[in-house]
């Protein structure tokens, strides 16, 4: 490793500063001084060149880093993260050793410029610092196994923040694009909670210890599906309360002794009402899709389980959560700490939107003409429509006049109906799934390639949900979206968001009267702008 000979204006400083031996850690090296080269890991002065890649750096620990990553580019292919989305890459990196929970080389201003590098922004008090590996906060060695196992190397930007926060026991309210790995976020450190307080408690009785709320049954089973991998060989159990199943089972499987309840609202107070249930030990409550339950009814129900319990932590999750959702909330518990990641509310960048106007007697035409075209049909695909009826007629109409299979998802749909046609969708046999907004929330659908927004939903929210679908592990999707003058009370926000991500304006929603005085509000406040 050579010794860097810089010579700059401030020689002379450097030579006072610079230390006699080589520095072996990063944290011992001194902060770079301008026009002074930077250690390409940490960012600190790089007073070294390696020997073998020529890199800046300013230590040998940050030697290995560099040697590390050059013999893993140049041999083995990397392994990519289940949730790939803005990893801070390791030479941009605020290196952190996984010596303890709160050991960092973290400085006020090194906390503050990883949050601008991963787009977090945290409002609050007594602010946790991000960790960079899911072995920071000494979880099981169990759970970290089963991470790595199920593909999760290292946390996406969300989960950096929101899984020390959660360990802190603060209540928390946290709006991610779709995607960005909401779920894990709070999974793990629910798991190992639960997981120690067994093992230190192995004698008492096996009450639930957490509860995760969902809005519907397909994201419950999702939650609970991830939560038996990440807790597998752990003292770790579920049980899945939803409706459609029978009741009986549910109340069984509660009382042989679980962690874990993942539940709807509604079918969790009828089991609540008609049995005996202990939730006195409940110390942490989820509430997954937080502004759909606030916002469909689910309000009485999920109020009704907040005050079942004993002051839990409570963990709030959206990819959209509105203003007047979000004052509600901040209402609720004490000591929020507000977590959000990227541009929640919009559509990811990785979702290509096109909009098609199309008047409602033309529809089945345009979209069967899209599912007759190689170039424009892109499965498997998912058609959101907004009816049940609507979701079986348009299935049914799709097998006959393509000849593709396809299956629908709705509410009345029975709870093995559902799961059923999830599998084949899944699982390939399938290249076409009708569903109504009961698969626009949360669910992951993994090949899902192509969206057809059939019927447009009722909020922007709904859209930005449903489009989501087609984005999910880094896959670069498309959203065909058809609307007419039935969707004139959206034009607005519609314009704004294509307009933010890039995307094609039909000229008949610029024409449309609905969209006039939004076009000439604009020109106004653009004519009233100073000039200088």
């Amino acid at each position: 490793m050579g010794v860097r000979n810089d010579n700059t204006q401030s020689e002379q400083t450097v030579e006072a500063l610079s230390a006699s031996s080589v520095k072996t850690r990063c944290q011992d090296q001194r902060e770079a001084l301008p026009a002074e080269p930077r250690c390409t890991v940490c960012g600190r002065y790089g007073e070294y060149i390696c020997d073998a890649t020529e890199d800046d750096i300013c230590s040998l620990e940050c030697k290995q880093v560099v040697l590390a990553r050059h013999h893993s580019n140049s041999i083995k292919p990397i392994k990519i993260s289940a949730s790939p989305i803005k990893v801070p890459a390791l030479d941009e990196c605020f290196y952190i050793k996984d010596t303890g929970p709160n050991s960092t080389c973290f400085k006020g201003t090194q906390i503050e410029s990883l949050k601008y590098r991963i787009d977090i922004h945290v409002t609050g008090d007594s602010v946790p610092p991000p960790i960079l590996s899911f072995s920071t906060h000494e979880l099981p060695l169990k759970l970290q196994s089963n991470l790595e196992a199920a593909g999760y190397v290292i946390p996406t930007p969300i989960q950096m923040q929101v899984i020390p926060a959660a360990f802190m026991g603060r209540n928390l309210l946290v709006s991610s694009e779709t995607g960005s790995g909401k779920t894990a976020s709070f999974l793990v450190p629910l798991i190992s909670r639960c997981a120690k307080f067994r093992l230190q408690h192995p004698s008492q009785k096996k009450k639930p210890l957490a509860i995760v709320l969902a809005p519907t049954r397909e994201l419950c089973a999702q939650v609970e599906e991830l939560a038996k991998v990440l807790g597998k060989g752990l003292p770790f159990k579920t049980a899945l309360i939803v409706g459609g199943d029978p009741i009986a089972g549910q109340i069984y499987r509660i009382q042989q002794g679980i962690e874990l309840i993942i539940a709807t609202a509604g079918r969790l107070i009828d089991l609540l009402t008609k049995q005996d249930i202990e939730l006195d030990e409940v110390g942490i409550l989820v509430l997954d899709e937080v502004d759909c339950m606030l916002q469909r009814g689910f309000r009485d129900e999920v109020m009704q389980v907040i005050h079942a319990l004993s002051q839990p932590q409570l963990m709030m999750f959206s990819a959209t959560i509105p203003q007047d959702i979000e004052r509600t909330l901040g209402t609720m518990p004490k000591d929020l700490l507000r977590i959000s990641s990227g541009e929640p509310g919009k559509p990811r960048e990785t979702v290509k939107q096109i909009v098609i106007w199309v008047e409602t007697k033309h529809k089945k035409q345009k979209l069967f003409d899209i599912l007759a075209s190689k170039q424009h049909f892109k499965p498997p695909a998912v058609v959101f429509v907004g009816s049940k009826m609507g979701a079986d007629l348009l299935c049914e109409a799709i097998t006959v006049t393509s000849g593709l299979r396809a299956v629908a998802v709705h509410g009345d749909k029975t709870m093995s109906e559902r799961r059923e046609n999830l599998k084949l969708f899944l699982t390939g046999e399938v290249s076409v799934l009708v569903a109504t907004g009961v698969l626009g929330r949360g669910v992951d659908m993994l090949k899902v390639r192509q969206v057809i927004i059939f019927d447009m939903p009722s909020s922007m929210q709904e859209y930005v949900h449903q489009i989501g679908r087609a984005s999910r592990l880094g896959i670069n999707g498309v959203a065909i979206v058809f609307i007419n003058e039935e969707d004139k009370n959206l034009f607005k926000e519609l314009i704004n968001v294509l307009k933010s991500s890039g995307s094609a304006l039909p000229t008949a929603l610029l024409n449309s009267p609905h969209s006039q005085g939004f076009h000439a509000a604009r020109h106004q406040r653009k004519r009233q702008k100073p000039t200088y």
